[in-house]
């Protein structure tokens, strides 16, 4: 179902790709390959982190795939809740105080026009050392202290980790041909590998930085720009199922991420490109 066109790009007849588990609405036409259920209940059905295997279902569009968009941590890092649960762990943080702060938070995060502390840090509305006070003023340690706010979120994230499959994978996309570039919300906004990202990426886009977060729809539209190419010509990989289906409707593929094979997977049946 691929043909590799001239310039490196990859022609992807009627295909678009997206990971879940339970049927899901597509507005498009679609077209259910064999093997394959034809999905019909809403987008927010779609697969949590760590759940069961995946089913694929593909939808005609006819569109040329040029480009490949990623998210930052979780995906070309290790999980973000293990990097957590490491974080808890170190400082004996008291569980509930962190899940009884951060589940609200998180849940609004994804509910564009409900603001919140994470939507301020995120846009770069406000600074680390802002945020760290707010949430450390709600958190404690299971002997019952305080949380030191200086440095929270740097320790917070010390675990983690890249992943060099993912990072053998970008560079085989744009070894292809293919425009790369990245997306990510920012917590920590000067803690990039910029090194690395200048050899990964033909555009880098940092929330933070231009002030508009996923799954705002003008994010991904100010990155599609940013590589050149229309939303329709672009692959969006994500860990967070909300910005997937955000992606999604701004008129990208999307490749919901659990782990680094599945993702090469799912991209080499999209655009023909070596799976290891």
């Amino acid at each position: 179902m691929t043909r590799r066109a001239r310039g490196g790009r990859v022609r992807v007849r009627l295909w678009r790709i997206l990971l879940y588990r339970r049927p899901v609405t597509f507005r498009r036409r679609r077209r259910t390959r064999p093997g394959h259920q034809a999905f019909t209940s809403p987008a927010r059905a779609v697969l949590p982190l760590g759940g069961p295997a995946l089913k694929i279902t593909i939808v005609g569009t006819g569109a040329q795939l040029r480009g490949v968009i990623t998210d930052w941590g979780g995906v070309l890092t290790n999980p973000i809740p293990a990097v957590v649960r490491a974080w808890i762990e170190a400082e004996d943080i008291d569980r509930d105080s962190y899940y009884a702060v951060m589940k609200p938070w998180v849940s609004q995060a994804y509910d564009v026009g409900v603001p919140n502390p994470i939507h301020a840090l995120e846009r770069g509305e406000c600074t680390e050392a802002e945020f760290e006070e707010i949430f450390a003023a709600r958190l404690r340690r299971v002997d019952g202290g305080p949380v030191a706010a200086e440095g929270l979120l740097r320790r917070m994230f010390a675990a983690s980790v890249r992943v060099p499959a993912m990072y053998d994978l970008i560079r085989t996309l744009r070894g292809a041909g293919l425009r790369t570039g990245l997306l990510t919300n920012s917590w920590i906004h000067d803690d990039y590998p910029r090194a690395d990202l200048a050899e990964l990426f033909d555009a880098v886009v940092i929330s933070g930085e231009v002030g508009m977060r996923k799954p705002e729809r003008g994010i991904f539209l100010h990155a599609a720009q940013a590589l050149g190419l229309a939303p329709a010509e672009c692959v969006f990989i994500d860990d967070m199922k909300a910005n997937v289906a955000a992606a999604v409707g701004c008129g990208m593929t999307g490749v919901l991420h659990t782990e680094a094979a599945a993702t090469a997977a799912a991209l080499h049946d999209l655009l023909g490109v070596p799976a290891s």
